[in-house]
């Protein structure tokens, strides 16, 4: 599913235009990505939980010719989803 088929959906599920269930979508993935930004993490229970996650440097090593590189830390973004939508699927 693409974002305008979100939208779409969203729309006809809640009875907004399409153009407020839009801002409706946006405005949640805005949110969601401020929170993450700060460091925080975001509940939506029986959904998920988003966080943010930690990755250490570490030494890597190129495939092609062998020769070992430094791999820098990062901050990766992370969804662990809830026993609901878990359910849902199964």
């Amino acid at each position: 599913m693409t974002k305008t088929e979100l939208v779409s959906e969203v729309a006809e599920r809640t009875g907004l235009t399409k153009v407020d269930a839009e801002r409706a979508v946006k405005a949640l993935v805005d949110t969601v990505t401020d929170c993450l930004k700060k460091g925080d993490s975001l509940t939506i229970v029986g959904f998920g939980t988003f966080s943010v996650s930690q990755r250490a440097a570490r030494t890597g090593k190129n495939p092609r010719t062998g020769e070992k590189l430094e791999i820098a830390a990062v901050t990766t973004p992370k969804f662990k989803p809830g026993k609901s939508l878990k359910d849902a699927v199964n």
